[in-house]
């Protein structure tokens, strides 16, 4: 266990509050209890790529690619197959999409989609070695750098979209939540926050961001229930803006994102600045999710939960990662 412990880390391990690192050690304890039934991931990513072979082309390389479309209209996608999970190796190459899009002068929308047939984005990988994890700084809101990205994203001075096709879990969802628009495939699209499921509470914003589109017992059906929401759905409850056909999404978000490029970037930003004093949540509101579900994954029940998920083949079998919502209900009551 003690070499397991050195070698891995699970998104718990990584995750600090308010960029202290004060409940990191703590958080080591859920890494030790699920790494005995850990399987060994195979040397298949983007990411190792890199490592790999600096030289290869970006599109080989890169788990998170842009696409500039126009000077105002940019394409950001999600590529680390099988099943887009998003790890530490994702973060930096996020975290500068994020700076571009903060900083470009010429930017008006971005629309973020996937390379990966049945996944949009999923949950965070519980895989990589420690290090990879614990020595990345906290970003410029003084949050950890998935949850300071998805601040920044929202209150960029850019229009920010998700086109959803495939699975929205975990980290997908949130980063969806905080983009200023979502449009999803009817068929396609299946939308959740998975981790009450596994004895998690979930610690990516969506309790202080969910509540704001769809209401309180939505919001709380959505979180407390764990199960996979379909685009149809996702639609009525105001989890999306529209669920469409999948072979019409593709051509309405690119005639969508086409027409605010053409509007003039000032008037865009000023609007979307004034929408988000009445509408986004407060740092200290995303810190509290952070606090909540670093306490969580401490618990024994959310150890054995996430050490059941990995036995049955979770990051390893695509029948598991396409049906989290399921086996998470499978799992053994306290």
């Amino acid at each position: 266990m003690k070499r397991a412990q050195k070698s891995h880390v699970t998104a718990a391990a990584l995750y600090t509050v308010g960029g202290r690192r004060n409940n990191a050690v703590a958080a080591m304890a859920f890494v030790a209890a699920v790494m005995g039934a850990m399987p060994a991931m195979a040397d298949s990513t983007a990411s190792n790529a890199i490592a790999a072979n600096p030289n290869k082309s970006v599109a080989t390389k890169r788990q998170v690619r842009v696409e500039r479309r126009t000077p105002a209209y940019w394409r950001v996608t999600f590529d680390n197959p099988p099943f887009n999970i998003f790890g530490p190796k994702s973060i930096p190459q996020l975290e500068e999409v994020i700076t571009a899009i903060e900083k470009d002068p010429d930017l008006k929308i971005v629309v973020f989609d996937s390379a990966v047939p049945g996944f949009f984005l999923t949950h965070y990988d519980f895989v990589p070695p420690l290090a990879d994890s614990t020595g990345l700084p906290s970003g410029p809101t003084g949050l950890h750098p998935l949850p300071d990205m998805l601040v920044r994203l929202s209150r960029a001075p850019v229009v920010s979209i998700s086109l959803i096709r495939g699975r929205a879990t975990g980290v997908g969802s949130e980063l969806a939540l905080a983009s200023d628009i979502r449009f999803a495939s009817r068929e396609k699209a299946i939308l959740s926050q998975w981790e009450v499921g596994a004895a998690l509470v979930p610690g990516g914003g969506p309790m202080a961001r969910l509540p704001r589109l769809m209401g309180r017992g939505r919001a709380l059906e959505i979180l407390l229930g764990a199960e996979d929401i379909d685009g149809d759905l996702a639609e009525k409850y105001g989890y999306v803006n529209r669920s469409l056909p999948d072979d019409q999404l593709d051509g309405f978000v690119d005639a969508f994102a086409t027409r605010i490029a053409a509007f003039d970037r000032k008037a865009i930003a000023d609007t979307k600045r004034l929408v988000d004093l009445a509408s986004l949540p407060s740092d200290p509101e995303i810190a509290a999710g952070w606090d909540a579900f670093i306490t969580s994954v401490q618990r024994p029940q959310a150890q054995a939960k996430i050490k059941q998920l990995m036995e049955l083949g979770l990051q390893t079998n695509g029948e598991i990662e396409s049906r989290l919502g399921h086996y998470t209900a499978t799992l053994g009551q306290d």
